[in-house]
C-alpha cells in the first residue's frame, strides 16, 4: 500500500507543499529515497530506521521506496525525517492512513525517536495552510513560531511514539493543539532604546540627519575623524526607528526562520533588525548565496538597518554588490538548479574616516596623507554607490565646550515620536501606492507627491548646475525634501526643505 504523507519545505523564504509517497515492496530489504534529495535527506535512512526501532515499532523487512513529490524541486534539510517515518509506519499498518488526510508532518528525528527543531517552519506552515492543510505535527521547539499562523491546528510533540499514539487513540494523555497569543505577544514590548541620543554630546546636525533618515527610510553616510561619535550615533539610530507593523514583523520573521536565527521562546521579530557585519565579511556573506542559497546580511537587515562601520575598509567588490539591492530592495540569487529572491528593504547606515590616517580636514590634528592616498581611500565608495545614498554628512570633532557642556540633548523617545508621526503621514498618503515611505517613491510617484513651486525649481536648478547632480541625485533630493516637509507637517515642499536636503549631499558639494 502506498501512503501519501504531506510535508513541506522552503526555497528562499517561500514555502512549498511536498508529498512523501511511501511504498513497501516485497524485495531485498533496503530504503531508497528519490525526488532530488540532498545529502541531509539521503542520510535520513539511518535516522529513520533507528528512530522507528527505538520507538517500539518493527521496521518492515521489505524494500522501502520513498518519492518526495514534486520530483523536480530540490529537497534539502532534515525536516523530512518525521513525514517519511510516518509514511513507513502507515504503509506497514501501524497507523491508519485514512486518519492522515489534511495533516502535515515536519521535523528531524534523532536515533532515539525524539523530534528535533528545524528551520523555515513559519513560511512552510503558511504555505501548507494555503494548500488546505488543517493540522500540522512538528517539534515542540517550533511550536511558538508556528502558532503565529491563525486557522490551523498546531500539534507539538517531542517524540515519534507520541505522534503515532495520537492517531491510534492509545495515548493516556493525548496531544493538544498549541494556542499562541500573537497579538498579545507582539504588543508586549517592541521598543529598543539601549543607546539614547540624550547621552550623545553635540553633533546636532548629525542627529537631525539621522532623524530624517529614520522618518523616510533614507540611506545615510557619516564621514568624520576618529572619536567624533559616528559609531555611537549609529547605535542610537535603532532607538528612533518607527515600530514594526505586524505584517512587517512576520515578513522579517520568515527570513530569520529560514536562517535558523529565531530563539525558542522568541518566535517573532518584534523590533527592526540592526545588522553590523565586520569589514572582513565576504560578498556572499553580505548579499547571500552559497551552494544552498541562504539570506545574507542585507536580507537579515530587511525592514531595519545595515550598519557598515569603517565602510571603506570593506573590499570594493563587497560595496559594489549593494548597488542593485539599494535600488530594487530585493536581491535575486541565481544558481544552475534554482533562482531565489530575498527581500532587502533596508536602510544603509555607513560610517567612514575621511582618509587613511583619519584626520583630513580636522581642525586640531594635521593629516599626514598625501592627495593620492586620500583620493584612493575615498574612491572605494564609487559614484554609483554615493548616488544611492540620500544623506552624506560630515561628523566633525567635538569642541571643548561641547565635551564639557552639561546641557542635555533631546532623548531618543522624543525624537522617535516625531519620526512615528511622520511615518503615519507617509503610510496614509501612499495607502493606494503599495509603498510605505518616501524613500520608496518611483519617478512616477515623485511627480505626483513631490510638487514644488517656482522658488523650489530655481533652487534645484542652481544646485544641479553647481554640483553636477545626476538624475538619481535629483530624485533623492526631492524624496528627502518630502520627508523634511512631513516632519514639519507641511502638505507641500517648501524652498527651505529643498535647501536643507541639498545640504545633506556633502560628497556632491565636495566635487
Amino acid at each position: 500500500m502506498v501512503s501519501n504523507i504531506i510535508t513541506g519545505s522552503v526555497i528562499g523564504i517561500d514555502g512549498y507543499k511536498i508529498v512523501a509517497e511511501v511504498d513497501l515492496i516485497n524485495s531485498i530489504p533496503g530504503m531508497t529515497i528519490v525526488g532530488l534529495p540532498d545529502s541531509a535527506v539521503t542520510e535520513a535512512k539511518e535516522r529513520i530506521r533507528s528512530a522507528i526501532k527505538n520507538s517500539g515499532f518493527n521496521f518492515p523487512m521489505k524494500k522501502v521506496v520513498i518519492n518526495l513529490s514534486p520530483a523536480d524541486i530540490k529537497k534539502s534539510g532534515s525536516g523530512f525525517d518525521l513525514p517519511m517515518a510516518i509514511g513507513i509506519l502507515a504503509s506497514n499498518g501501524d497507523i491508519e492512513a485514512i486518519k492522515l488526510e489534511q495533516t502535515a508532518f515536519l521535523g528531524e528525528l534523532s536515533l532515539e525517536g525524539n523530534i528535533r527543531r528545524i528551520n523555515g517552519i513559519l513560511p512552510t506552515v503558511l504555505e501548507l495552510k494555503r494548500q488546505g492543510v488543517k493540522q500540522v505535527f512538528l517539534p515542540e521547539e517550533n511550536a511558538y513560531e508556528a502558532s503565529l499562523i491563525d486557522d490551523i491546528e498546531i500539534y507539538p510533540s517531542n517524540n515519534l511514539a507520541r505522534v503515532v499514539e495520537f492517531f491510534n487513540d492509545e495515548a493516556e494523555e493525548k496531544l493538544k493543539p498549541f494556542v499562541g497569543k500573537i497579538e498579545e505577544y507582539f504588543n508586549s514590548d517592541n521598543t529598543n532604546i539601549v543607546y539614547d541620543f540624550k547621552d550623545v554630546k553635540g553633533q546636532e546636525k548629525a542627529k537631525r540627519a539621522l532623524e530624517i533618515a529614520a522618518a523616510g527610510g533614507h540611506n545615510i553616510l557619516m564621514s568624520g575623524t576618529p572619536g567624533s561619535g559616528k559609531t555611537l550615533l549609529a547605535k542610537c539610530f535603532s532607538g528612533i526607528l518607527p515600530p514594526l507593523e505586524l505584517c512587517e514583523a512576520i515578513e522579517v520573521t520568515k527570513i530569520y526562520s529560514v536562517s535558523g536565527l529565531l530563539e525558542k521562546n522568541e518566535p517573532l521579530v518584534k523590533i527592526r533588525p540592526f545588522r553590523s557585519p565586520h569589514h572582513s565579511a565576504s560578498a556572499i556573506g553580505i548579499i547571500g548565496g552559497g551552494s544552498n542559497p541562504k539570506p545574507g546580511e542585507i536580507s537579515l537587515a530587511h525592514k531595519g538597518v545595515l550598519f557598515l562601520d569603517e565602510a571603506v575598509e570593506f573590499p570594493r567588490e563587497v560595496l559594489e554588490v549593494l548597488r542593485q539591492p539599494l535600488e530594487d530592495r530585493v536581491v535575486t540569487i541565481s544558481r544552475a538548479q534554482m533562482t531565489v529572491k530575498y527581500p532587502a528593504d533596508f536602510i544603509l547606515l555607513a560610517a567612514m574616516n575621511p582618509c587613511p590616517c583619519g584626520y583630513y580636514g580636522d581642525s586640531q590634528k594635521e593629516c599626514i596623507c598625501n592627495d593620492f592616498q586620500i583620493k584612493r581611500y575615498q574612491s572605494k565608495f564609487s559614484g554609483p554607490i554615493l548616488d544611492r545614498i540620500d544623506i552624506q554628512i560630515n561628523v566633525p570633532r567635538l569642541s571643548q565646550e561641547e565635551l564639557l557642556g552639561k546641557t542635555e540633548s533631546e532623548s531618543s523617545e522624543v525624537i522617535r515620536k516625531r519620526v512615528v508621526e511622520a511615518k503615519k503621514i507617509q503610510v496614509q498618503r501612499y495607502k493606494n501606492e503599495k509603498i510605505t515611505s518616501n524613500s520608496q517613491l518611483t519617478p512616477k510617484t515623485i511627480k505626483k507627491h513631490c510638487i514644488i513651486d517656482e522658488k523650489c525649481e530655481n533652487l534645484l536648478k542652481t544646485a544641479i548646475s553647481r554640483f553636477n547632480l545626476s538624475g538619481r541625485a535629483y530624485d533623492r533630493i526631492l524624496k528627502l525634501s518630502r520627508t523634511i516637509a512631513d516632519l514639519q507637517d507641511f502638505e507641500n515642499i517648501q524652498a527651505s526643505h529643498i535647501a536643507e536636503a541639498i545640504q545633506y549631499r556633502n560628497m556632491d558639494r565636495q566635487k
